[in-house]
């Protein structure tokens, strides 16, 4: 898949996922938004800096992971054929999405088991987050993202499953930062969501309906996995010379 298309799709993946944000964010959003001085909080203008700040650290965050998985993946597939490391991640990138999907359409609780194992590394880096209250400064705000960033998440653990298959750090930085701007608009709003916002967003419909729109697009993933194995093989049946090997 051509790189502009797969950061694209990194991109609308963080949108559409991000109707999980309320609940899993929201309170966070909150959270930070009252730790602010209460002139701020009352101007929206003086407010989106803060805003800003917290969601460029969070993320950070998500490139600074990609990265690392990007690179460790990379070392992983040097060892594979080129088909093979194609199909594999293929089946990765397509697994993890129709999970995601059926994840926030609410028909599969999976990735939560993700999230409590990333729950025991949250607890250890939770309480860092907590010497940048209160938020008096937009450098705070920012270093506080950046912890927020580390928050256990399916939505996110899908997407960093997704940059492991990119085999580089720079590629796996880059479709995390993309699915993190993605995931932007939703919680720029929340930070300033009003009642009605907020009705909408955690309506049953909104999220299901993201939720199969994800899932479908894992469906069209793995759906060229037929074609993906059929070269494979006429590679294999064929000589160096191209001729037709012997049966």
């Amino acid at each position: 898949m051509p790189t502009e298309i797969t950061l694209l799709s990194a991109f609308l993946v963080g949108l559409l996922g991000s109707t999980h944000c309320l609940g899993m964010c929201g309170g966070i959003v909150g959270a930070l938004t009252l730790g602010v001085r209460e002139d701020i909080r009352s101007s929206p203008a003086r407010l989106l800096p803060y805003l800003a700040a917290y969601n460029l650290g969070r993320i950070t965050s998500y490139a600074v992971a990609g990265a690392v998985l990007g690179l460790a993946s990379a070392q992983v597939m040097r060892v594979l054929p080129p088909e093979q490391a194609r199909l594999v991640a293929k089946i990765i990138t397509g697994g993890f999405m129709i999970a995601l999907g059926l994840y926030l359409a609410g028909w599969w609780p999976g990735l939560t088991a993700l999230e409590r194992l990333g729950g025991k590394l949250w607890i250890r880096i939770e309480p860092f987050g907590r010497r940048f209250l209160p938020v008096d400064h937009p450098l705070k705000a920012l270093a506080a993202g950046l912890v927020w960033g580390w928050l256990p998440c399916g939505l996110v653990y899908s997407a960093l499953a997704w940059s492991m298959t990119t085999g580089s750090a720079a590629q796996g930085a880059l479709l995390m930062f993309f699915f993190g701007l993605g995931t932007l608009p939703m919680l720029l709003a929340i930070g300033t969501a009003t009642g009605l916002f907020r009705r909408i967003v955690v309506h049953v419909w909104v999220r299901r309906g993201a939720g199969i729109l994800i899932l479908l697009f894992g469906v069209y993933t793995l759906a060229g996995l037929g074609d993906h194995v059929g070269h494979g093989r006429e590679h294999v049946g064929h000589s160096p010379s191209g001729h037709q090997s012997a049966q």
